[in-house]
């Protein structure tokens, strides 16, 4: 469960509580009654390990298939007509 710091606007007071995400934010403080509102800080991540960077997770394949086809490969694939159907030669 997350912990939510909340301070008195009226007399600046400050707390944390342990609360469900579901559960309601609490509006009147503890000692004077007065309004609460949530404090918001910056939240503190650590990376650990390997795969954390662009160039950890790549396979060499997909490094392959992400260069530029070559200049020969821009010409369209020959295609080759396809046998008819019901043609018969008479002997």
């Amino acid at each position: 469960m997350p912990t939510y710091q909340y301070r008195c606007a009226d007399c600046g007071r400050e707390l944390e509580v342990v609360q469900k995400f579901t559960d309601a934010s609490l509006t009147e403080c503890p000692t004077c009654t007065g309004t609460l509102r949530k404090v918001f800080n910056a939240v503190g991540v650590v990376f650990k390990g390997s795969g954390f960077y662009a160039t950890d997770n790549r396979t060499k394949g997909k490094t392959e298939a992400a260069k530029p086809a070559d200049k020969g490969s821009d010409k369209p694939a020959p295609s080759t007509p396809a046998p008819s159907a019901g043609k018969e030669s008479a002997a």
